[in-house]
C-alpha cells in the first residue's frame, strides 16, 4: 500500500466538485515525470476493471430496470440515463401513476408504455432518492452478520481440501503481485530488518513528526511526487487530507487489479464488479492499514516515511479525527497476528460480499465468497493451530470494518461541507456517490 500520490490535476474548488453529474466522472490525473503509477489511464472503477481486456469481452453492463446500457450508479442502482431521469422526475414532482395489475415487463423498447410498472420496478430493485446507507450497526446486527457468514460457510457445498489449498495459493499470489506494501515488508521496515532505501539511502524511514519534517518529506525526501492544487502554503490539515486521498486512490487501483485475479470475479457482470468494489474497497483498505501501523504511527510512501500518531493527533479538528479510529482498530486487529497469506483471503472475502446493495447476481457472488471463506477457515487452522476461535473472531472484524467505513464516510462528508479549501478526487466521488 503506497502513500505516494500522483500529480493530481483536481483543484481545490468545492463548487466545481459539487457540479459533477451522477454519471461516473472521468476527469484525468496528470502524473509527474517521476510517478510510478499513471492513474489517468483508469479514473473510474469501470475503466480500471476494463483495463487489459478486449473491449466488451465477457462483460454486460446493463440498466437493471430496462436492460439498456447503464451509464452509471444512480440512486443506488446501475441504470441508464432514461431510467435515471424517469425516477428523478417521479420523485421530485411527486408523480402518481394509474395503477396497473398486469406486472408489465419493462424493456428498452417498451419502458415508456407503463409508467406505474416501471416505477414499481425501480423501487423493487432498490432505487431510493436518499440512496443506500449502512448507518450505525447495532451489536445484534453485527452478531447476525457473523452468524450468517458462519452458517453459510457450514452449509455451502464442501470443496475438497486440495481445491481450497489451490484457491488460497492463487489468491495469495495475486495479493503479493498487486499490493505494493505487504505486511511482511512493512514489519521488516518497522523492526529495522531491511536494507537502505534506494530513494533516500536511509536504513530507517524518515520520521514525520511536525510541520517542518512534513515539508521536508514533501520536498522530495520521502514523496517523489507532488500534489497539484495543494502547495506547501496550504493549511497542514488540508494537506494531510489530500495525502490520505492520494493513498486511497492508489490503493483502489491495486485492489482492482487484485480483484480481477480472484477466481470467479471477472465472470461476474461488470455492474456487479463495480458494485463490489464500490462498497468493498474502503473496508479492504482499513483491513490492510494495520499492517503499516504500530501504536506510535504508520508507514507512508512505500515505507520511506513514518508519520507519528501524535503529529496526526495534533492537527486541528476535523482533520485530527481522520486516522485515530484506524489506530484504535489496528491495535485490536494486529492482536490476531495475521500474515499476508491470511490477509489475502480475508480481503478477498471482503470484496466478494453478497449483501452489497444493488447486486444483480447475488447467488453467484455468494458462491464465490463461500469458497473463499472455506479456504480462509482451512488456512487459518493450518497457519494458526494454537489460536482459539480465530475464524469467528476474524468474521467479527467484518462488522467492525463496516462501522469504521461508515464513520469515515461521514467524516469525509463533514470535511467537504465545512472546509472550503478541500475537494474530493473524482474516483472517490464515484465511490461515495449514492452510498452514504
Amino acid at each position: 500500500m503506497d502513500l505516494q500520490g500522483e500529480e493530481l490535476s483536481w483543484e481545490t474548488n468545492p463548487q466545481e466538485a459539487n457540479k459533477l453529474e451522477e454519471t461516473s466522472n472521468t476527469s484525468r490525473s496528470t502524473a509527474s515525470p517521476e510517478a510510478s503509477t499513471d492513474l489517468s489511464k483508469a479514473s473510474s472503477l469501470s475503466e480500471q476493471l476494463l483495463q487489459g481486456r478486449e473491449e466488451g469481452a465477457g462483460l454486460n453492463m446493463e440498466c437493471r430496470i430496462c436492460g439498456d446500457r447503464a451509464s452509471g450508479f444512480h440512486y443506488g442502482v446501475h441504470a441508464c440515463e432514461g431510467c435515471k431521469g424517469f425516477f428523478r422526475r417521479t420523485i421530485r414532482m411527486k408523480l402518481e401513476y394509474e395503477k396497473c395489475e398486469r406486472s408489465c415487463k419493462i424493456q428498452k423498447k417498451s419502458r415508456n408504455k407503463c409508467q406505474f410498472c416501471r416505477f414499481q420496478k425501480c423501487l423493487m430493485l432498490g432505487m431510493s432518492h436518499d440512496a443506500i446507507r449502512y448507518g450505525r450497526m447495532p451489536e445484534a446486527e453485527k452478531r447476525k452478520l457473523v452468524a450468517g457468514l458462519l452458517a453459510g460457510e457450514k452449509s455451502s457445498p464442501n470443496t475438497s481440501g486440495s481445491d481450497l489449498k489451490s484457491l488460497a495459493k492463487r489468491v495469495n499470489n495475486a495479493y503479493l503481485k498487486n499490493l505494493n506494501m505487504t505486511k511482511k515488508k512493512a514489519r521488516n521496515i518497522l523492526t529495522g530488518k531491511t536494507d537502505a532505501s534506494p530513494v533516500t539511502h536511509l536504513r530507517h524511514p524518515f520520521v514525520i513528526h511536525d510541520m517542518d519534517s512534513l515539508w521536508q518529506a514533501e520536498n522530495g525526501l520521502v514523496w517523489n511526487q507532488v500534489i497539484n492544487g495543494a502547495p506547501p502554503n496550504k493549511e497542514i490539515g488540508v494537506h494531510v487530507f489530500y495525502r490520505c486521498q492520494c493513498t486511497t486512490v492508489e490503493t483502489v487501483r491495486e485492489l482492482t487489479e487484485f480483484s480481477k485475479s480472484i477466481p470467479g470475479f471477472i465472470n461476474l457482470f461488470l455492474n456487479d464488479q463495480v458494485t463490489l468494489l464500490k462498497y468493498g474497497v474502503h473496508e479492504a483498505i482499513f483491513a490492510m492499514l494495520p499492517s503499516l501501523m504500530n501504536k506510535d504511527g504508520l508507514l507512508v510512501a512505500n515505507g520511506r516515511g513514518f508519520v507519528t500518531r501524535e503529529f496526526l493527533r495534533s492537527l486541528r479538528k476535523p482533520f485530527n479525527e481522520i486516522m485515530e479510529p484506524k489506530f484504535e482498530f489496528a491495535v485490536k486487529f494486529n492482536a490476531l497476528e495475521l500474515d499476508d497469506s491470511d490477509l489475502a483471503l480475508f480481503v478477498a472475502a471482503i470484496i466478494l460480499c453478497g449483501d452489497r446493495p444493488g447486486l444483480t447476481n447475488v447467488h453467484q457472488v455468494e458462491e464465490i465468497q463461500d469458497n473463499i471463506l472455506q479456504a480462509l477457515n482451512q488456512h487459518l487452522q493450518l497457519n494458526h493451530p494454537d489460536a482459539s476461535f480465530i475464524f469467528p473472531k476474524l468474521l467479527q472484524k467484518l462488522a467492525d470494518l463496516r462501522q469504521l467505513v461508515t464513520e469515515n464516510a461521514q467524516l469525509v462528508q463533514k470535511i467537504k461541507k465545512t472546509e472550503s479549501e478541500t475537494s474530493l478526487h473524482p474516483l472517490l466521488q464515484e465511490i461515495y456517490k449514492d452510498m452514504y
